[in-house]
């Protein structure tokens, strides 16, 4: 009977012992987290990406790393998260160009972004601004389609290269106000930005971050931002939207995805610990002195806007002939 007894006893001190195991192990996270951005660093992926970690293994006690995977236009950094476990381990800074540019303008991409990935918040929005060298003679959107419409194909402009957001944003433009630019595409936007501050371009499509500063010291002159809505950085300079173009919108952007496959509980726990993150007063204000606005959405919301700007996209590919293959 003792004997019995004590097996009893020890039978279930090793249940207790496992259960507590078992929620120990469903504890999420119970070891560090990998945050992969597809980028070299001092990009706004990796800029943002940086400060949302920070702020995230404060309250993770385990910490995230940031894992910078540049190169080859984002591919490897997207295939490494796609080939990791859905174990919420292994996050990506998924951004525009990655997931619903590339799959527009290359025939051939080892992964399919709503198919292959989870997509959990979105992260931050990039505003995006149309601006000209004050001696161009342009100092209004309006002045800039008369001007292009008075000479179709010879008012040229500068994006920071072919395929990225400000190149398709243009093309965008250049559809719904039926004028005809010619894309003069730089590799990054500092060398466009010079080029427009010598004087050797007069128009300009860039992120609102590298404009921002130039702008302020009146280097150069802001038409309009392409945002639905004007940006806190600038209030009184207006959308492309309310200058009689509605409904229009260009953005470059990035949010947070997982490999396809994870528990629809992992991924809501993790969306809601991001976007309390993001909607802290210190974090927005953060966001906002470096040029982009705070983007914490439901999955569900991240899935639609995915889907919808992926279209977006595609069109503005059929329509302007942009292939990259």
């Amino acid at each position: 009977m003792i004997n019995r007894r004590h097996s009893i006893a020890a039978l279930g001190a090793f249940s207790t012992i496992l259960t507590r195991a078992a929620f120990a192990q469903d504890v999420f996270p119970s070891r560090p987290v990998r945050l992969v951005v597809p980028y070299p660093p001092g990009q706004g992926a990796d800029i943002f990406g940086r400060i949302v970690a920070e702020s995230l293994s404060r309250n993770w006690t385990h910490g995230v790393v940031v894992d910078n995977k540049g190169g080859g236009g984002g591919v490897p950094g997207v295939m490494s998260v796609k080939l990791a476990p859905p174990d919420g381990y292994t996050l990506l800074v998924g951004g525009s160009q990655a997931m619903t540019v590339n799959p527009n303008i290359y025939s051939k991409m080892p992964y399919e972004p709503l198919k292959d990935f989870s997509a959990i918040t979105g992260l931050y929005v990039a505003p995006l601004i149309l601006v000209a060298n004050p001696d161009s003679g342009i100092s209004s959107l309006g002045e800039l389609v008369a001007a292009a419409r008075k000479s179709p194909g010879q008012l040229s402009y500068a994006s920071a290269g072919t395929g990225t957001s400000q190149h398709m944003t243009a093309e965008l433009f250049c559809h719904v106000a039926n004028i005809n630019m010619v894309h003069v595409p730089y590799r990054g936007s500092g060398p466009a930005m010079t080029d427009l501050l010598g004087g050797q371009i007069k128009i300009m499509l860039d992120g609102l971050a590298s404009s921002l500063p130039h702008v302020i010291s009146g280097k150069i002159r802001p038409l309009a931002v392409t945002t639905p809505q004007r940006v806190p950085q600038l209030p009184d300079v207006p959308t492309i939207a309310e200058l009689g173009y509605p409904g229009f919108s260009g953005i470059g952007w990035a949010g947070l995805f997982m490999p396809a496959g994870a528990p629809a509980s992992l991924v809501e726990k993790i969306s809601a610990d991001v976007q309390a993150v993001l909607k802290a007063p210190e974090m927005q204000k953060r966001i906002v002195d470096r040029g982009a606005i705070a983007d914490p959405s439901s999955p569900r919301a991240t899935t639609d806007f995915v889907r919808n700007d992926t279209a977006k996209w595609a069109e503005v590919a059929r329509v302007a002939n942009i292939r990259m293959d």
